[in-house]
């Protein structure tokens, strides 16, 4: 099965590459990594969620959003090489949650993202890792991710 099938049957829709909101690229290929900009929980034009984690977004909420992310980052990925099948491996993935200071469930927000990985790419999807809290995003979005994958050789 193929991978956008497989996100499919998961329930979900693979979105079209949001636009960058600065002076910056989606994704950029360097020979077989693509490296991935952080990606906000955007779906259809608009944050599906907005505040700090631990005051006007739930820990669900906030998976929500890491999940959302990830299928942003894996859209700008396909935006590069044109086929979600070209991946041959998640390698590392980074995520920032706004959350409050006393928040400490920053690794369970992430596992929106690190958990669907796994759920579409099986072990291929198993990654390096970084849940990181902070104070303020941009558009006090609740999350934002960054990730590498390996893609098959040219």
């Amino acid at each position: 099965m193929g991978v956008e099938a497989k996100i499919k049957e998961l329930g979900l829709e693979l979105p079209e590459t949001p636009a960058p909101i600065a002076e910056y690229i989606p994704a950029k290929r360097v020979n077989d990594l693509v490296y991935v900009s952080g990606q906000g929980p955007i779906s259809k034009g608009k944050f599906i969620h907005i505040g700090k984690v631990g005051e006007s977004v739930s820990l669900d909420e906030g998976y929500q959003s890491a999940q959302q992310c990830c299928l942003n980052a894996l859209a700008a990925v396909k935006s590069v090489v044109g086929s979600l099948d070209e991946i041959e491996e998640i390698v590392k993935l980074r995520g920032f949650v706004n959350s409050t200071d006393d928040f400490l469930e920053q690794p369970k927000v992430i596992n929106g993202a690190s958990e669907l990985l796994v759920k579409i790419f099986g072990e291929k999807g198993r990654h390096a890792r970084a849940a990181l809290g902070t104070s303020v995003l941009p558009d006090d979005i609740p999350v934002e991710l960054e990730m590498i994958v390996k893609v098959k050789s040219d």
